[in-house]
């Protein structure tokens, strides 16, 4: 991985989505991770059915339902300290696993395309990489404000003229969460 941008590794789950529109949403997540200064990362996203981020949100949230998002993070450091070791050396994030079928139920019921729904389910789970979380109305109110950042920097066509630094509420730990 190079100092360059970050790495987003896509798997798709068979028969889900067309190859050019997972390039596409695995090049606006580099430009999600590039606006929150995180170029030294390694993300792997996965893009599934319904059947299998039910088993996943069983297994791991202990909740026998498809949900829209999962994020599971492979470190158990804050976010001050994802950014100093991003700063010297390539860090693995995790994985988001978005559900398709789910996304596009929503996108729908929210009269939006796939694809805006798919970059905000996308925010959503990198962020809680980041160790985000909503359990009270001010943590959701935060992330919610950096969901509409990193939405707008995945629709950019260049780098936004900021870079941000997120500072999660102090209630915000790092484990399987779901939106």
């Amino acid at each position: 991985m190079s100092a360059a941008s970050a790495r987003v590794s896509m798997t798709v789950e068979a028969g889900l989505l067309r190859a050019a529109p997972a390039r596409a949403l695995a090049a606006r997540a580099e430009r999600m991770l590039d606006t929150l200064g995180l170029q030294r990362v390694e993300v792997s996203l996965a893009l599934v059915g319904d059947d299998t981020i039910r088993k996943l949100n069983k297994t791991w949230r202990k909740k026998d339902k498809a949900t829209d998002v999962l994020s599971f993070p492979q470190h158990a450091a804050d976010l001050a300290s994802i950014y100093e070791a991003a700063a010297v050396s390539d860090v693995l994030l995790g994985d988001v696993v978005i559900s398709v079928p789910t996304a596009e139920r929503q996108a729908k019921a929210r009269k939006i395309e796939l694809a805006d729904e798919a970059d905000t389910l996308l925010a959503h789970g990198l962020l809680h990489l980041l160790g985000f979380d909503h359990k009270n109305d001010a943590d959701e109110r935060s992330m919610n404000a950096f969901v509409k950042v990193l939405e707008a920097a995945a629709k950019s066509r260049g780098p936004l003229p900021f870079r941000l630094t997120p500072q999660p509420a102090k209630s915000a730990k790092s484990k399987k969460t779901r939106r």
